[in-house]
């Protein structure tokens, strides 16, 4: 079999290593607050990025050449992908990977036939999965590429392409169930509008729950008993998504009663798009109960739009993992939804990229565990809201206090003093200090 990567399995040697084939901070059993590293960190490859992109962009053609030596758009070049990714994930010692359909295969022109195709390739997969130990962490049907989605999927104006988006949802179900996959993504990628002169909202929102409605109880009935997932995201291709920011969502899923099957996969880049942190959004899913998986990339400040780097920012690792350990973990992975830049186009840099999200979060994962057990920031926090433990602040959190109550003893207290410093600058250095000392 062809040898897409020259290189033996990449080994932790240590932050001192020059090995630029080698992990610096990931060391996958290491053992920390009571778990090996890997089991904190469960990776997972995107199929479309690693194995699909080229780097073309709005402006020019594809820099990577990604036929893996094969004739694009057949199933020799399916299978060639898959060669190549589940040799990557080997060497790399990632043991998921995630997947749209149409990732795998090339669409035909009749719908039958691309089914055919991906029974074909999902087979293929299936085999190698066996040998390698390799598992599916979740997958999703690419309703945003095709021309027919112009509109989206379930916010179509079309009834025919709605239901057309219904089958192609059916059939990524049948392949994630076929595939073991834990999990599976609702990407609305499509699902919003430009302007609302010729958009009826409301009809669009009941009609995109009404089609994911029907995909739990499909899903259901094959035998899937992983979560669903919405994947948030403001803007980007449309210029109003419906699943904005991860509050957006969670109130979507609750209105249609969704949130009994649903969490959400938070994305960092799309976290930043809406305006937040990636901690926001992360804090705002587990304080809901549904924080379920993670797009682990960062994106470009100066840019504005989704980018899709591998993260590099170790800051931003720490504090995705405080928020992971502190919610007790998560029940999906942290997939590398991220592209290698247009001008690092080799194989080579597919790799160092991969070592650099591994080792990002790796560092993330140990600072936040240095946190945790440090915890003045946790105590700091618990201080801080102290006057609701006792007298009239205990009575306020039972809910034993009426409004006239406050204002009685409003008027005795008179003028009160000032809340307690919030000491935002101390914690910094407190978090600087716990990650460089």
């Amino acid at each position: 079999m062809t040898e897409y990567f020259n290189i033996k399995k990449v080994q932790y040697e240590g932050p001192n290593s020059k090995n630029d084939f080698a992990f610096k901070f990931y060391n996958p059993d290491q053992i920390l607050l009571g778990k090996k590293m890997k089991e904190h960190l469960p990776f997972a490859m995107a199929w479309w990025h690693n194995l699909c992109n080229g780097g073309k962009d709005i402006f020019g053609d594809e820099t990577a050449d990604k036929s893996f030596g094969a004739e694009t758009k057949t199933m020799e070049h399916a299978k060639a992908k898959a060669d190549a990714g589940f040799e990557m994930m080997e060497k790399l010692g990632i043991e998921y990977f995630c997947f749209h359909d149409l990732d795998l295969v090339a669409e035909a022109d009749d719908i039958k036939e691309t089914n055919r195709r991906l029974d074909e390739i999902s087979d293929y997969i299936l085999e190698k999965m066996k040998t390698t130990g390799i598992k599916c962490l979740w997958g999703t049907a690419n309703m945003f590429n095709n021309s027919r989605y112009m509109n989206g999927a379930g916010s179509t104006t079309s009834a025919d392409v709605f239901c057309f988006a219904a089958a192609q949802v059916k059939k990524a179900l049948d392949l994630t169930v076929k595939l073991g996959g834990k999990g599976y993504v609702f990407w609305g990628g499509r699902e919003g509008y430009e302007t609302l002169l010729n958009t009826d909202m409301k009809f669009e929102l009941d009609n995109i729950a009404n089609l994911m409605s029907m995909a739990v109880e499909y899903g259901r009935k094959i035998g899937f008993k992983g979560d669903f997932y919405i994947e948030p995201k403001p803007k980007e291709p449309m210029k109003h998504q419906y699943d904005y920011d991860a509050a957006t969502a969670i109130g979507f899923l609750k209105q249609y009663g969704l949130d009994k099957d649903f969490k959400l996969n938070v994305e960092a880049n799309h976290a930043t798009l809406a305006g937040h942190t990636f901690q926001h959004d992360l804090r705002v899913s587990a304080m809901n109960g549904m924080l379920g998986s993670i797009d682990a990339n960062q994106g470009d400040n100066l840019l504005g739009w989704d980018t899709d780097q591998f993260p590099s920012n170790v800051y931003d690792t720490t504090l995705c993992m405080y928020e992971v350990l502190k919610a007790g973990g998560i029940t999906g992975g942290l997939n590398f939804d991220a592209k290698t830049r247009r001008p690092s186009y080799t194989r080579e840099d597919m790799l160092h990229a991969f070592i650099l999200g591994m080792d990002s979060f790796a560092l993330g994962l140990l600072n936040a565990a240095k946190i945790v057990e440090d915890g003045r920031i946790d105590d700091f926090v618990k201080e801080r809201y102290s006057s609701f433990e006792s007298g009239i602040g205990a009575e306020i959190v039972g809910k034993k206090t009426k409004l006239e109550d406050l204002a009685a003893y409003a008027e005795k207290l008179g003028e009160p003093a000032l809340p307690e410093s919030g000491r935002q600058e101390k914690l910094e250095a407190i978090l600087n200090t716990v990650m460089f000392g």
